[in-house]
């Protein structure tokens, strides 16, 4: 787990994604990460990601376009399971939610199983 940037495991759809930390793009020796405070804990809500080793920042944004996500998952259509690599991007989809009956706006990995389902990783919502 601290090689990941993100990791989940969702039931509906199954679905388990990691992402893996890359190494600094200036020395290339060590794994990017968020900075830590003078106690030693990890800023998790920190906007940039920093090289323990030379000190090299990156933006949390730009640094999180360059990573790769990777998906094992269970196609709820066709019951395929399969493994997929994709760019780890966000995008906005829409989803209905069945408690409430409404469509909401989410923050989503998005892939397709062979059979042309389109399966959506959400973000958390609060």
């Amino acid at each position: 787990m601290d090689e990941c940037v993100y990791f989940t495991r969702r039931v509906k759809p199954q679905v388990v994604a990691w992402v893996f930390r890359e190494k600094c793009p200036k020395c290339k020796k060590e794994l990017m990460s968020k900075p830590t405070g003078p106690n030693g804990k990890v800023k998790i809500r920190a906007k940039e990601y920093v090289c323990p080793a030379c000190g090299h920042t990156m933006e949390k944004q730009a640094y999180e376009d360059t990573l790769t996500a990777n998906i094992a998952y269970t196609c709820p259509k066709c019951n395929t399971s399969g493994e997929i690599q994709i760019p780890f991007k966000r995008k906005k989809v829409k989803i209905l939610y069945e408690e409430e009956g409404k469509e909401k706006t989410a923050d989503a990995l998005q892939f397709s199983c062979t059979c042309g389902q389109k399966i959506n990783v959400t973000k958390k919502m609060k």
